[in-house]
């Protein structure tokens, strides 16, 4: 199989706030040509890298606010989030669990420190993605995926120097824990310095990774260091990872959806006229409360 090489690696944005309890850098959309649409299935990634966060005794965060036509994701790799939704789910995730929103026709949500971590405070580092819903699943209920780190299948590398978090989609037979609307994949690489392991998804796929800890090599010529992104070409299929300091990588590929995007604030959906209907939806109090 042809090789997928990368296309470019991407420096983190200067981070901003989102409400007061997430300091993220914006790798979709970015400066790059990664906007929503040419990222398909993935149409925004925010990216908390490691911040130390005081204690507070009242928790940072975000307060209620609508979503619609699409799904959030989140993973904690340090500290914990208490949230909740209008539909019912919620509670609270710590390092190494995922928190899986399907906003669908229409959630309030809302997001915050968990109370007792805010008490102490420390390093605070996640990732929230928002992945699109094909334009049938967009008028489904939202729901919400509670998948707990000791939940998520793995794989043993080679000489036992790490290990693949399988969150969704497939590795080498093994499926992932949460449930998807389209074909999506999404890993966590937790490797110590000398592994080296191939990835491979099909080559219209929309593929990236994260390095949170460490730095990686892509195919032997393409360094990519901490709290950098490496797009990955669609063009060939087979990749190899080599860890040169003990990493931490987001894996993540997706196959496009291929419909038109109308997005407003936090509204994403086909057409102009679904999102003036989403705002008139959510201003009549149809998303619920909380």
């Amino acid at each position: 199989m042809k090789t997928r090489n990368v296309e470019i690696v991407v420096s983190p944005r200067e981070p901003h706030f989102v409400g007061d309890g997430f300091r993220v850098h914006n790798f979709i959309p970015s400066a790059y040509r990664m906007d929503m649409q040419s990222m398909d299935p993935f149409i925004m990634f925010d990216y908390n890298s490691k911040y130390n966060f005081p204690p507070s005794e009242i928790p940072r965060g975000v307060g209620v606010h609508p979503h619609k036509g699409f799904e959030t994701v989140t993973i904690a790799y340090k500290g914990r989030v208490e949230h909740g939704d209008s539909s019912g789910g919620g509670g609270i995730i710590g390092e190494g669990d995922v928190q899986w929103m399907t906003a669908a026709s229409g959630v309030l949500h809302k997001e915050f420190h968990e109370t007792e971590w805010s008490k102490t405070g420390g390093i605070f580092q996640m990732v929230q993605l928002w992945v699109n819903l094909p334009a049938v699943a967009k008028k489904t209920n939202a729901k919400y995926q509670a998948i707990e780190n000791k939940d998520i299948p793995r794989v043993t590398l080679s000489n036992d120097l790490g290990l693949i978090e399988i969150i969704a989609g497939n590795y080498e037979g093994i499926q992932g824990s949460a449930s998807t609307f389209t074909p999506i994949h999404m890993y966590n690489l937790k490797a110590k310095s000398g592994a080296e392991t191939t990835f491979s998804f099909p080559e219209h796929y929309t593929t990236m990774l994260l390095v949170l800890e460490g730095n990686i090599t892509i195919n032997n010529n393409e360094n990519v260091p901490t709290d950098h992104l490496a797009l990955m070409e669609k063009s060939g299929e087979n990749f190899t990872v080599k860890v040169n300091d003990d990493a931490i990588v987001l894996v993540l590929s997706g196959e496009p959806i291929n419909e038109p995007i109308a997005h407003y604030g936090p509204f994403v959906m086909n057409t102009q006229q679904e999102l003036m209907e989403a705002v008139n939806d959510f201003n009549a109090g149809k998303f619920g409360t909380l």
